[in-house]
């Protein structure tokens, strides 16, 4: 059985954790392939399309490959998605049943909070790790750093509307341990089987840092 991972250590593996939104199961290996073999280790599938538990069950046989669940909404598609080999979650929000539900389960949850006040119910729930969901639409990078005041020791995975243009504006701050951005799996190339291209956006991402 596969050790069993820190939230910590899912978000200190790399500088980005792509979220992938898989069309077709038949694309999860060579797409996981080719993102490991750029550098980037850590995946997050998204739950958004019919082929996401299948395609995380594909990724998770990648040597390499640490293989995570997002837009995981509520207890019952957190049970899926460990079910299929997910080893982290990621959600867009933040409930109490959801991180109940993941700590019963001892799977590292990364929820999402976009204001103070859903960093402080994180908090009271025992969290200090999050995702910070929408990035760009709620406040950017100044905003992320604004947080690091009143919110000492909290770490953040700023993810939405992250792109190689602005990636380093989040990972340059302190309370910022990596971020999420679906630009390293390019519709177009994932469609035409261009691995290679898909390769080289995940050792530019991989270099970010």
């Amino acid at each position: 059985m596969t050790e069993p991972l820190t939230v910590d250590q899912i978000m200190q593996t790399g500088p980005v954790i792509p979220v992938l939104v898989v069309d077709r199961a038949a694309h999860a290996a060579p797409m996981a392939t080719a993102l490991v073999a750029g550098g980037v280790r850590v995946l997050e599938v998204t739950l958004r399309t019919d082929a996401g538990l299948e395609s995380i069950r594909e990724m998770s046989r990648v040597e390499g490959a640490i293989v995570g669940a997002g837009t995981v909404l509520n207890p019952r598609k957190l049970e899926q998605a460990v079910a299929a080999g997910a080893r982290f979650i990621v959600s867009p929000g933040l409930t109490g049943a959801l991180v109940q539900a993941a700590q019963e389960a001892g799977v590292p949850l990364l929820a999402g909070v976009a204001t103070g006040s859903e960093i402080m119910m994180g908090l009271d729930l025992g969290l200090t790790r999050f995702k910070l969901f929408p990035a760009e639409t709620s406040g950017g990078a100044a905003a992320v750093k604004a947080f690091a005041g009143p919110f000492a020791g909290v770490m953040f995975c700023p993810t939405g509307g992250i792109s190689l243009a602005n990636a380093k504006s989040y990972l340059s701050l302190a309370n910022v341990a990596c971020v999420g951005g679906s630009w390293l799996t390019p519709k177009a190339a994932v469609e035409a089987g261009d691995w290679a291209t898909v390769e080289m956006l995940a050792r530019e991402a991989a270099g970010l840092r």
